[in-house]
């Protein structure tokens, strides 16, 4: 019977050879991405688009200049042929292998990546695939690197193997000592180690407002930067156009986080403190000391909810015309007012309230 370490040395050259072949790539990505810098420059177009063209370009060049050094890919999936059925997998990757990293490797835009990004759709079987619920991932590998590695290939140490097409599933050793590894200086990216839990969050749609509680160390402001990454990854031009803004309680903090988001390929978010952001705002006029009082009791918040409650009424003498698209739906007086007690029965905050009685 064969050792298991003449294997697991070769799959260590194999891998290690595939990571110098990563290596080679992103140098050549960078100096192709100052070509296109120095080429766009040269472009003749209007001064908007050329503008546009101009940001767009070193936007991406420096990305990938400031780009930490450390290794290039810390996982791989190898995607089965068939499902337990021995029907396809229908998850349109079958037999196909990926390495996940941090960021998105080629070595040409059209040739296929040496390594996917960690949000990419593909490599959410990375975080999520199970024994239970495989997701057609036959083999999911993990990479461990010497701590501290800043990307030599030989500080691939070691690697692990689930075989979730066979029903093994582990804890992976790796990510356990990654996790337990003393946090010493700035705040290091969690990547290769989200949690299915905390990828749910990181991966939630643009239009949920999503709050991260837990104590302290259980990497709420990870899972909130990695997100802002995620974010910034799948709906670029949205988020640029209208800002990304890191917001903490002073500058120690700030400084402790800033690069997490460079470490994942984002760079340029601004990072502020509030009172920064306060002090951006000018003062246009102040309240007398008597008037400050009044304004700052907790009372006045009951005050405030009567007088905008009070806005709400439903004595109306005629029926309600609702327009949706080419229809107009005529909504009884006595209609409108059940509507209203019954959304207020459920006490929600007031804009929500508004929405709730539109909706029905």
């Amino acid at each position: 019977m064969t050792s298991p370490e003449p294997a697991l040395r070769h799959a260590l050259t194999h891998e290690r050879a595939h990571h110098d072949r990563c290596r080679s790539a992103l140098a050549a990505m960078l100096d192709g991405a100052r070509e296109e810098v120095v080429t766009g420059e040269d472009v003749s177009a209007s001064g908007a688009d050329a503008e546009v063209l101009g940001r767009r370009l070193r936007s991406r060049a420096k990305e990938l200049r400031e780009l930490p050094p450390g290794p290039l890919f810390f996982g791989r999936l190898d995607f089965t042929d068939t499902d337990d059925s021995g029907s396809r997998t229908g998850t349109g990757h079958a037999g196909q292998s990926y390495h996940v990293g941090r960021l998105r490797i080629t070595e040409h835009p059209a040739a296929p990546p040496l390594v996917v990004d960690w949000r990419a759709p593909v490599s959410r079987a990375f975080y999520q695939a199970s024994a239970r619920d495989p997701q057609g991932v036959a083999v999911r590998r993990r990479f461990g690197w010497a701590p501290g590695s800043r990307g030599d290939s030989a500080d691939l140490t070691g690697l692990e193997d689930e075989h979730l097409a066979r029903g093994e599933e582990r804890v992976s050793g790796i990510v356990a000592r990654e996790i337990e590894r003393p946090r010493v200086g700035p705040m290091r990216d969690i990547a290769a180690t989200i949690q299915p839990e905390q990828d749910d969050l990181v991966r939630g749609d643009l239009g949920a407002s999503v709050c991260v509680q837990g104590a302290p160390g259980t990497g709420k402001t990870a899972v909130g930067l990695h997100r802002a990454a995620y974010l910034l990854y799948t709906h670029p031009g949205r988020i640029r156009r209208g800002g990304l803004l890191v917001l903490g309680p002073n500058r120690t903090f700030l400084s402790y986080i800033s690069e997490v988001l460079p470490a994942l390929g984002e760079t340029g978010v601004r990072q502020s403190t509030l009172a920064e952001e306060i002090a951006r705002q000018p003062v246009t006029g102040t309240d007398s000391g008597p008037a400050a009082v009044l304004k700052h009791d907790e009372r006045m918040a009951e005050v405030l909810r009567r007088a905008l409650y009070a806005r709400v009424r439903t004595g109306r003498a005629d029926a309600l015309a609702v327009p949706d698209g080419s229809y107009r739906w005529r909504v009884e007086p006595e209609e409108t007012a059940a509507i209203v007690a019954d959304v207020r029965a459920e006490e929600p905050p007031y804009a929500v309230g508004r929405e709730r009685v539109r909706a029905r």
